[in-house]
């Protein structure tokens, strides 16, 4: 095993110019991360310097199997906290031969929205709060879970710590430092509600560059519990009963709500979404209805409404934004939600309208 490590371990700048990017790119449920990787002939700094590429889309259940290629275009670079040294992980999004977006390439459709003009003058922040839950491999059942039984009720495990509260820092703190090395603007940890469940926090990241830091940390959190022998869950309700769901809250603003004066264009956010609550569930990520039930910090799916630090609210705006007459609103989307798709989708309704 020493040597193994050892090999794994090998730092190629010592020895050749060469370096390895690993390619990635969203499969066709839209949650599962594929990736494969590549040797180039040097260091580079800009995705532009990369190739596309192809994979076989008819086993990815992205293409028919008689016409099955499907190309990749790098898109986003990030340091490869896995292999080190040179070597990159490289954020794509995925075409037709003919160049044209595949129906699970969401990125496309949003970097649109960000290039338009009007959301481009606004430099729209985003802070992504992504929770999760870790599981046992062998039984699917949350780590630090009584096999087939269930833990004390919820109140010790927030933000808790000892051994029998916080079950799985090593891979969550891992995880933190190995985002920190790739570049990804994590902006901090926590345990959450429900014991096993964890999230972390990605941004401000401006833009498009919220979806693919989003994304790119959680491959990194997949590939460190692929190591440790646990499986990550963005189910939004993985237990059924009085346990606290996943969401990922997408904290949310503009140059004008920053600026002052700022509270009356986010008021005036606020209401547009809720004009458009029915859409923006349906977009917000799959099986939110079993989370969304008016119990355990949520709003009810079929009822807007905001307020101030509420939890209970669709949208949550903070007491400090109350205080300072400016800042920023929480919505609060699903944990499996796709960061492409609702960023540009509020960028899109509170913005372009």
């Amino acid at each position: 095993m020493s040597l193994l490590s050892d090999l794994i371990n090998l730092n190629l700048s010592d020895d050749t110019q060469k370096i390895i990017a690993e390619y990635i790119w969203i499969g066709g449920s839209g949650m599962d991360m594929r990736s494969k990787a590549r040797t180039l002939p040097g260091p580079v700094t800009s995705p532009a310097e990369l190739p596309k590429w192809n994979y076989d889309g008819s086993s990815t259940g992205q293409a028919p199997g008689e016409d099955s290629e499907v190309i990749i275009y790098p898109q986003a670079i990030f340091k490869d906290p896995f292999r080190r040294g040179n070597n990159i992980l490289v954020m794509c999004d995925a075409y037709t031969p003919a160049g044209e977006p595949i129906p699970t390439n969401k990125r496309h459709a949003a970097a649109k929205v960000f290039c338009h003009p009007d959301v481009a003058a606004e430099e729209t922040w985003y802070g992504i709060e992504q929770e999760y839950t870790l599981l046992q491999k062998e039984v699917n059942w949350p780590l630090g879970w009584p096999i087939g039984g269930f833990p004390g009720p919820q109140g010790p495990y927030y933000c808790g710590t000892g051994a029998d509260k916080a079950f799985g820092r090593d891979i969550v703190d891992a995880h933190y430092k190995a985002c920190l090395y790739a570049g990804i603007n994590i902006s901090g940890i926590n345990g959450e509600v429900m014991p096993g469940q964890w999230e972390f926090q990605v941004g401000p990241s401006v833009g498009i560059s919220a979806g693919d830091e989003v994304w790119v940390a959680r491959y990194i959190l997949e590939r460190i519990a692929e190591i440790a022998g646990v499986v990550v869950s963005f189910d939004p309700k993985p237990i059924p009963g009085d346990w606290n769901g996943a969401g990922a809250h997408t904290n949310y603003s503009t140059k004008s709500m920053r600026e002052d004066g700022g509270y009356e264009i986010i008021l005036k956010a606020i209401e547009k979404l809720g004009l458009k609550h029915k859409e923006h569930i349906a977009a917000y990520g799959e099986g939110n209805e079993r989370r969304l039930t008016g119990k355990h910090e949520t709003a009810n799916i079929n009822t807007f409404k905001w307020g101030f630090a509420n939890r209970g609210a669709s949208v949550r705006v903070g007491r400090d934004t109350e205080k300072a007459g400016k800042g920023y609103f929480e919505d609060r989307p699903a944990s499996n939600m796709d960061p492409y798709v609702v960023t540009s989708m509020i960028a899109e309704t509170t913005i372009v309208g």
